[in-house]
């Protein structure tokens, strides 16, 4: 009930041999999760155990083997045990103590146990832990970072709480089309020929930076972790390169909390699809120049001579003031008019606003080839979070509305320097050849 997200993280986890917490309060279906997941793949054993301060090694990785005792060798049994699992399920991975988690930390990571004097490797596919609470001491940390996926997981909501009670105790349906050794390893290979790509190389650095700067650490190795999920992520739907828009798996990767995950995925669904340097903040304050170099020249003055290059006086009906007592306005004599300006000045604002505005129109164009390939990601996408396809698609459509204002703002201006007062011209004379820098955002 409302696990869906939930569900398909965890299987892309285990399809990319990395393992997922769910972090959540107890009774909110994490086990079921994992018992399901088991049933995904066709090979191997599943265990599953509840951790406390009292776990001793045996209850993960087997009893010592009394043969091996009476021959002067210190092995353990691990048939039926973590180190002969493919997929296992540890609940409260945090409660147990220090020695159990260091053990858990070669097995997690390299797939291999160290038995007495040998280092055997291990089927271990993916595990899926399960915490309330994030640790804060150093060797829980470590053992935190060995999770790729950091899944919120809490109760259902109002809307299905009366559809949960209608469940019962339902035995959940069997799994048709479990995954085998073959096709996993299969798409290992596919995702290892799958192309990261630079643009979501780029975005990667960006992204890494700011979690930087907001004090998130995240390791080399989390890194790497995070290319080949997206490379996988890519080669199960059949694609031969990764798309900015799998980074919907970033937030699930990078921050370790739901308040994290929730704005990380915010800056995200706003950032895809976007570039920064024609973002409407940066656009807007072109326009804004020339909205106010429009006012300017409005307002200018210039002394106003006769023919005989003489100053004539006149009237300014813009600085009408009244009499001391109030009454009616009078003008006010000046020896100065608005400004007129030559046709090669307009003609230059003309043409700097004329390139702005096909850079304005080719990136709407961009926004609109953006918006149909986010579509038809989401059509086939068997990853994205449904309420990250909607923000993302909702901060393209604010970016393209914004684009539309500030097109049209960019018109007005346009309009205002094809207004202004016209130096007179003289018919004998032909107009300077118009030359002018492209406007620079």
């Amino acid at each position: 009930m409302e696990r869906r997200p939930t569900v398909r993280l965890v299987l892309l986890a285990a399809l990319a041999g990395e393992h997922t917490l769910l972090v959540g309060p107890p009774g909110t279906a994490k086990s079921l999760l994992a018992r399901r997941l088991h049933l995904a793949f066709a090979e191997g054993a599943y265990f599953e155990r509840l951790l406390t301060r009292y776990t001793v090694p045996e209850e993960l990785f087997g009893p010592l083997s009394i043969r091996a005792l009476e021959e002067d060798r210190y092995e353990r049994q691990t048939a039926g045990f973590l180190p002969r699992a493919s997929i296992a399920f540890v609940d409260e991975v945090f409660k147990a103590n220090s020695a159990i988690l260091n053990a858990l930390l070669t097995l997690l990571n390299e797939r291999e146990f160290d038995n007495g004097p040998r280092r055997e490797p291990c089927p271990l596919v993916s595990v899926v832990g399960a915490t309330n609470a994030i640790p804060e001491d150093e060797v829980g940390e470590a053992f935190f970072d060995r999770f790729l996926l950091r899944i919120p997981v809490g109760p259902v909501t109002a809307g299905a709480f009366r559809a949960l009670l209608d469940t019962g105790d339902r035995t959940p349906p069997p799994l048709d089309g479990a995954v085998t050794e073959g096709e996993r390893a299969a798409l290992g290979r596919a995702a290892g020929a799958a192309a990261l790509g630079d643009d979501v190389a780029a975005l990667l650095a960006e992204a890494r930076a700011r979690l930087a700067a907001e004090g998130l650490y995240v390791s080399d190795r989390r890194w790497v972790k995070i290319a080949r999920l997206l490379r996988v992520a890519a080669a199960a739907e059949g694609r031969d390169r990764a798309s900015p828009w799998d980074l919907a798996l970033l937030p699930w990767c990078v921050a370790p909390d739901a308040e994290r995950q929730e704005r990380i995925g915010g800056w995200l669904a706003a950032r895809l699809g976007i570039r920064e340097a024609l973002s409407p903040p940066r656009l807007t304050r072109v326009v804004e120049a020339f909205e106010g170099q429009l006012e300017a020249e409005r307002a200018a003055d210039e002394l106003d001579y006769d023919e005989q290059g003489r100053l004539r006086l006149g009237t300014d009906l813009a600085g009408a003031v009244g009499d001391a007592k109030g009454g009616a306005t009078a003008p006010r004599l000046s020896f100065t008019r608005r400004r007129r300006y030559g046709g090669t000045h307009v003609a230059a604002r003309l043409a700097q606003l004329d390139d702005l505005g096909r850079r304005i129109d080719a990136y709407l164009a961009e926004l609109q080839a953006r918006w149909d390939e986010l579509a038809g990601h989401r059509a086939a996408a068997l990853w994205m979070d449904e309420a990250f396809g909607d923000r993302a698609a909702e901060a393209l459509s604010c970016t393209v509305e914004a684009l539309r204002a500030l097109r049209a703002r960019a018109r007005r201006a346009r309009e205002g320097f094809e207004a202004l007062p016209r130096l007179p011209v003289d018919p004998g004379v032909a107009p300077a050849p118009v030359e002018h820098e492209p406007l620079e955002t």
